[in-house]
């Protein structure tokens, strides 16, 4: 299941990218663009480094800043996407549908590892 996330994740910010060269380069857009790029990537970034963790705490820490950049990403895909919506509305409506699924992945196993954390102590 890890790597099936991970994908969805890696997946996401290459379409975000794809998506983002497409807009124009207005000054809102082009600062949207530019954080929504950094806020995929790192989610993806993030979960793969809480595949790694240190700790059950470390893992929550890192898994709960993938959470952070999956609703910054969602967020400013609808600011892009209220901005745009003639031209790209398709493309936005998948990947804050993917970036839904993937944060409610991501907050049920965050409940999960709290869960456990507390049980083990």
């Amino acid at each position: 299941m890890k790597y099936i996330i991970e994908k969805r994740l890696i997946d996401l910010a290459i379409a975000v990218n794809n998506l983002c060269q497409k807009l124009s380069n207005s000054y809102m857009s082009q600062h949207l663009k530019t954080q929504l790029i950094r806020s995929s990537t790192s989610a993806a970034l993030n979960y793969a480094e809480a595949q790694v963790a240190e700790s059950r705490k470390d893992f929550i820490h890192k898994l709960n800043l993938v959470l952070k950049e999956l609703k910054e990403s969602k967020v400013c895909m609808k600011l892009l996407y209220g901005s745009f919506k003639d031209s790209y509305m398709p493309e936005f409506e998948k990947q804050i549908i993917e970036c839904d699924e993937l944060i409610a992945i991501i907050f049920k196993t965050l409940q999960t590892a709290r869960k456990n954390m507390l049980s083990n102590k």
